[in-house]
Parts: C-alpha cells; sequence; structure tokens
C-alpha cells in the first residue's frame, strides 16, 4: 500500500566538508574560494536561501573549517549552524541528515556545495516528483560518444549512450526514507556510495530520473572553476538597456478606411503614403532599427522602390524584429502614441496591441498603444493627416 507523504518542513542539506584537491592551486577548499562576488558556497546557499520551498539549511563542514565558514557566508533565519561532516561524502550526508532529525523534515534535498547554479525551476521539479519509497534524482542524457579503455588508453569498447544519464545534485527524498537508508548502509559498513541516490537505491527504493539542467555546474576542476567566473562575471554586467524613438506621419485623402498599427479602422477618409501608411507600425519599425543604430525605414524600403508599393506594413516591423534579434537584444516594451482627431481609437486600441505583440513575438502587457486629439490645432487639428509616436525598450545581452 502507497504511504501518504507527510506534509511538513523541506530541509536541504549542502555537503561542504570536502579539500577539493583537483582544483589545485592556492586558495583552500574551493567552497570557500571567490566567485566573483562572493565565496562558491555563498553562491550555492543563495540558490536555497532565496527559494520559497525551502525552510531550513543544514551545511556540512570540516572540521578544521569553522573559521573559513563563517567568513564565507552570511546568517540567514534558514540557516541552522554548521555541523562536522565524517571522512567520507556518505558519512558527512549523514552527519547532515541527524543534524535535521527531530526538526519535523518531511522532505530533503541533498546537495553538493560545489554547484552554485541551481535554478528555481530545478528545485521545483526535483520536489514535484518525491514520494515515499521514491529518491527523485536530476540527470542529463549523455550526449558525447562513452569509449572504455584499459590502463594503457587504449581503447576497448564504445559503449551505446542510449539509456545513459549524468547524475546531478540537489537529490530528494522523503527525509525518514533517506535517513534510514544511510543508517543501515552504516549498520552494514557499506561505505563506497558516491552519491545519495545509490545509496537510497542499494537499500530498494526506487530512484526516478528528473531532467536536469546543463547549466547546474559540478565546480571540480580549474577550468571548471574558470567556466563558473565566466558565468557569474557575465551575469553580474550592467544591464545593456536601449530606448529607440520612432515618428511617423501621413496626410488623409480620398478613402474609405484607414490602417493603424496593423487593424483597419472604418473612416471616411485613407491614409496616404507609398505603403499602406500605417504610421503605428511605421514608427514602431524606426524605435526599433533605433535600438541598433541602423538607419531608419525609408533606408531599408525606400519609397522610390515599386516593390513597396501598397505594402503590407507588418513585414517593416518583422524587418526590424528580427534586426534586433540578430544583434543580441530582447524586446522588453513597445509603446505607440497615435495623434488624431478622427477616428476614435479607443475601441481598437487593444486589437491593435495584440497584433503588435503578435507580429512582434511579444507577450501582451509588453504592448502599450495610446492616443491623442491635438486639441484641433495645425494639420492634425484639421484632419488633414495623422501621426504616430513610438518608443522601443530592448536589453542586449553580452555586451
Amino acid at each position: 500500500m502507497r504511504r501518504e507523504m507527510d506534509v511538513g518542513k523541506r530541509a536541504v542539506v549542502i555537503v561542504a566538508a570536502g579539500r577539493g584537491e583537483r582544483l589545485g592551486g592556492e586558495g583552500g577548499p574551493k567552497q570557500y574560494r571567490t566567485l566573483f562576488d562572493r565565496s562558491v558556497l555563498q553562491h550555492t546557499l543563495d540558490c536555497f536561501l532565496h527559494s520559497p520551498l525551502i525552510d531550513l539549511i543544514q551545511v556540512v563542514i570540516h572540521r578544521d573549517d569553522h573559521d573559513l565558514y563563517h567568513e564565507s557566508i552570511r546568517s540567514h533565519e534558514k540557516l541552522l549552524a554548521p555541523v562536522v561532516g565524517g571522512a567520507s561524502r556518505q558519512s558527512s550526508c549523514m552527519a547532515g541528515l541527524e543534524g535535521l532529525n527531530a526538526k519535523g523534515i518531511a522532505t530533503v534535498l541533498i546537495h553538493d556545495a560545489a554547484r552554485p547554479f541551481v535554478s528555481p525551476v530545478l528545485i521545483e521539479n526535483i520536489f514535484a516528483k518525491i514520494e515515499p519509497g521514491v529518491c527523485s534524482l536530476p540527470a542529463v542524457a549523455v550526449a558525447d560518444t562513452v569509449k572504455r579503455a584499459n590502463g594503457a588508453l587504449v581503447v576497448t569498447e564504445t559503449i551505446p549512450r542510449t539509456s545513459l544519464y549524468l547524475a546531478q545534485t540537489p537529490q530528494g527524498f522523503v527525509f525518514d526514507d533517506i535517513l534510514q537508508a544511510h543508517e543501515q548502509a552504516r549498520t552494514a559498513n557499506e561505505d563506497e556510495f558516491t552519491d545519495d541516490a545509490a545509496v537510497a537505491e542499494w537499500a530498494g527504493m526506487t530512484v526516478k530520473i528528473v531532467e536536469g539542467d546543463r547549466a547546474n555546474l559540478k565546480i571540480t576542476t580549474k577550468q571548471d572553476y574558470d567556466s563558473a567566473m565566466k558565468n557569474v562575471q557575465t551575469a553580474n554586467l550592467p544591464a545593456d538597456i536601449r530606448v529607440g524613438h520612432g515618428y511617423d506621419v501621413h496626410t488623409l485623402g480620398p478613402g474609405n478606411g484607414v490602417i493603424l498599427c496593423g487593424v483597419e479602422l472604418p473612416f471616411h477618409m485613407s491614409l496616404q503614403g507609398h505603403s499602406d501608411a500605417d504610421v503605428g507600425l511605421h514608427s514602431l519599425t524606426d524605435a526599433l532599427l533605433g535600438t541598433i543604430g541602423d538607419g531608419d525605414i525609408g533606408s531599408h524600403f525606400p519609397p522610390t522602390d515599386p516593390q513597396w508599393r501598397a505594402a503590407s506594413s507588418d513585414q517593416f516591423l518583422k524587418h526590424a524584429v528580427n534586426l534586433v534579434k540578430k544583434a543580441g537584444g530582447t524586446i522588453t516594451n513597445l509603446d505607440v502614441t497615435i495623434v488624431c482627431e478622427a477616428p476614435k481609437i479607443g475601441p481598437y486600441r487593444d486589437d491593435m496591441r495584440r497584433q503588435i505583440a503578435m507580429i512582434c513575438g511579444l507577450e501582451l502587457p509588453r504592448v502599450s498603444v495610446k492616443a491623442t486629439t491635438n486639441e484641433r490645432i495645425g494639420f492634425i487639428g484639421r484632419q488633414e493627416g495623422i501621426a504616430a509616436m513610438a518608443t522601443a525598450t530592448v536589453l542586449f545581452h553580452g555586451s
């Protein structure tokens, strides 16, 4: 009969008792080395301190690292006093679990301190798959061809990579299940397990894979450390946010409707121009081109070119969107103001927003359409033309 899982506290054990000899160089154990602006361990802790799914954090440290630990981390109400680990990872995990015992923990994650890039989505997915008697294991499918070699580094076998996975942490468990599994392993003098999923498997639990994250890097070598440093430095670059402005105006003449922001409005006149004269989409196109310094709509679609006669302006806007994407930009907001005495824009505003959002591949809240009159002043006030102004806000990555 399937046991119902107790709804209680959720915790994580962070195993930080290792020496990290493979990293090499000076600087002490890898979990205490500085990664851009704070220690590797603090980066790892922050992944869980910021998660609403975590109630308590139990860190396991080496007996000689108390000073290093307190110098490298910031105190937090979720963070329990560290416990001292043992001679192996397995014994250190056991110490962490014992530190959480009697604290009402229902489910627990066990994580390596040297993995500082755990995403909120991964944490959520791991918790979602935990069941009584079931370990939730994040893993990624092996992408490279796998070879087996002998002591002389001569390949003896090519191993089919189908169904092969690389295990990651954090690994998730019902607390009582994994504590009992570790106790059984200790009693049986089984102490060669390299992760907690292996302990669970040995104890008869089911291990289910959750899709892992290739960004969930474990720092083991200097190359890993350098990659982690680059990732953190890139994430901390000042945001390159650019704002472009666009303006367009067309005269009104004989006709029976106007096209504004991709939507046809009934009216006793029409906008005059080489294309469909959509001042809304034209101004947006210029605004986007402004964020990459790439001329204006006329330089890309000359009015003297007959192929653009009566052309639908959505293709102009799509062109500008594609240029922004190729330049590494992400459009975060588009804002259009239409200036006219008539027709009334209000009844069509949301249709215009939806049309722009569809053309640009944006969520609707990122698109704004507004309208105002010119208080019957000038050529707009005399209904001789319609104007539009637009701004585009774009975030550029890796600049």
